[in-house]
């Protein structure tokens, strides 16, 4: 593996975790700390990808040999900026914005080898088209799923898959949050073999 001994992703989401277990290759996980504050004028492609590499870079300051798998999601409404909610409050603020909308998540992906220095990095969208949502189903889903850790207080894996009308992206996924597509291709460029 070109003289890299771990894999390790900088990610505490059992989302992400779960995902990356579906590829059968043994990594670790450590929490990277890192601002996700928007900067100004800032498109969310561009803030999914900067704080997945951010993410990344934190992680492998701290791991020799290694690489370091970083990933962020941001859901853009029609230009705005939505990360997950800091409340039930903005929970439901979150989905009455996207009631009967086009909601384009953008899901940012880092590979850093922390041996050779090497960096791959992507976005890869993925647009989800909400039917229209009444506050009642809003409050049963938030009860119910409970996706106060997901952007946009979506978790398409879970109940919130009856909030929407239809999904369109390269890889299903990204929705989740880790395009494990891309991560192949980057993880092979890196001489992993992903099927023994």
């Amino acid at each position: 593996m070109n003289n890299t001994s771990r894999i390790i992703l900088a990610s505490s989401s059992p989302y992400r975790r779960e995902l990356l277990s579906r590829l059968g290759l043994a990594f670790e996980t450590q929490r990277p700390n890192v601002d996700e504050t928007a900067l100004p004028g800032e498109s969310p492609a561009a803030l999914a990808e900067r704080l997945a590499i951010a993410k990344a870079r934190a992680v492998g300051e701290r791991a020799e040999h290694s690489l370091i798998i970083g990933s962020d999601q941001v859901a853009d409404h029609d230009g705005v900026i939505v990360g997950k909610p800091a409340s039930h409050a903005e929970a439901v603020s979150q989905l009455e914005s996207a009631s009967g909308r086009r909601v384009v998540l953008y899901t940012g992906l880092a590979l850093v080898n922390t041996g050779t220095g090497a960096l791959h990095s992507a976005v890869e969208p993925f647009e989800v088209n909400f039917r229209p949502l009444d506050r009642d189903v809003i409050e049963r889903y938030l009860a119910h799923d409970k996706p106060y850790d997901c952007c946009g207080s979506l978790r398409a894996e879970g109940a919130g898959i009856s909030l929407l009308r239809s999904l369109r992206g390269n890889d299903p996924n990204a929705l989740i949050g880790l395009p494990l597509i891309r991560l192949c291709e980057m993880l092979t460029a890196e001489g992993v073999r992903i099927i023994p």
